[in-house]
């Protein structure tokens, strides 16, 4: 007797290999997941607007990214001493204006040249609510009064027609997910119409475009790890083994047998180069460092490909 519902996602391996530069966008679950692909080395873009919750602002960055907009002081406000985008997350907040703006400008033009060579999108949906000012939804509400803005639910329609402009109009493949942490502040109930609103609207994009195709990180969640020990301790996001566990269940479905094993000498590769010493060895910090370098040399004149993922770890090539 089987006391799992295993949830096996549909294959399509080869969609992720070293040799083809993926952009994420969406919510944190994004950022978990673009944290194990970074560590295996491949070349990704993982939220240059910061972390993103609903579709609209999902939408509205990859817009930005795909148009290389420029961002200018007209572009953000300043609050309790700091500057802000409505655009952005927190992260990309400061007290000086214009190193916000070289911060936000830089990441898009990044993600723009990423996108750019044949991309990947992997896009993340975490909830359908919105917070709109002024009739414009944002993405971040930077602890604004909750008065300044209007709460609303979006329909499955209204993300099916943002979404299938930007997929007829480009021709990279998107993975859509959505995400498995679960938004409580909006209620058990709403949290669930909000997540199935989700749902039902990937899956009309799945069928419309053929560019499009589902990985059920949501459903490996609630059905294959149903269990709390699985969750942080929150009780909210998963934990560490839980994301580890869907990460591998993404391998399964979009790499082939030789990327994965390529993955799994990056990572040996990556822990060695974030590796603290607790010694005041000169010598020896000087050997494991001379060793690391000549391991990422060795691995890269046998995978040109990892050139730009290894150029970014500043290791003298």
């Amino acid at each position: 007797m089987d006391f799992r519902t295993i949830v096996t996602p549909t294959l399509r391996q080869g969609l992720i290999a070293h040799d083809r530069p993926m952009l994420m966008l969406g919510s944190c679950f994004t950022d978990n997941i673009g944290a194990r692909l970074n560590d295996a080395l491949f070349d990704v873009c993982i939220n240059p607007f910061g972390t993103l919750y609903n579709p609209a602002s999902v939408a509205s960055a990859f817009r930005d990214v795909s148009d290389c907009r420029k961002f200018g002081a007209d572009d953000l406000f300043e609050h309790q001493g700091r500057y802000h985008s409505f655009s952005h997350h927190s992260m990309y907040s400061g007290v000086d204006s214009t190193q916000v703006l070289d911060r936000i400008n830089g990441s898009v033009v990044e993600a723009h040249d990423l996108l750019n060579r044949n991309a990947v999108v992997i896009i993340t949906f975490g909830t359908a609510y919105v917070f709109e000012k002024d009739g414009c939804v944002v993405s971040n509400c930077h602890k604004l009064p909750a008065a300044t803005f209007n709460r609303r639910r979006m329909s499955v329609d209204e993300i099916v027609e943002t979404w299938s402009e930007i997929l007829s109009q480009h021709k990279s493949k998107f993975i859509f997910t959505v995400s498995p942490i679960r938004h409580l502040a909006d209620g058990a109930h709403d949290n669930q119409l909000s997540k199935s609103i989700l749902l039902l609207a990937v899956e009309q994009l799945c069928e419309r475009f053929e560019n499009a195709v589902y990985f059920p990180s949501y459903e490996i969640m609630m059905d294959d790890l149903r269990d709390y020990r699985f969750y942080a301790a929150d009780m909210t996001h998963p934990s560490d083994v839980a994301v580890e566990y869907i990460y591998k269940r993404f391998v399964y479905a979009m790499m082939t047998i030789d990327t994965c094993m390529l993955a799994q000498q990056c990572e040996k590769l990556s822990r060695r180069l974030a590796h603290r010493f607790k010694t005041d060895d000169e010598q020896a910090i000087s050997r494991f460092e001379q060793t690391t370098t000549d391991q990422a040399r060795q691995l890269l004149l046998s995978n040109p490909c990892l050139k730009r993922a290894l150029e970014k770890r500043n290791i003298k090539l």
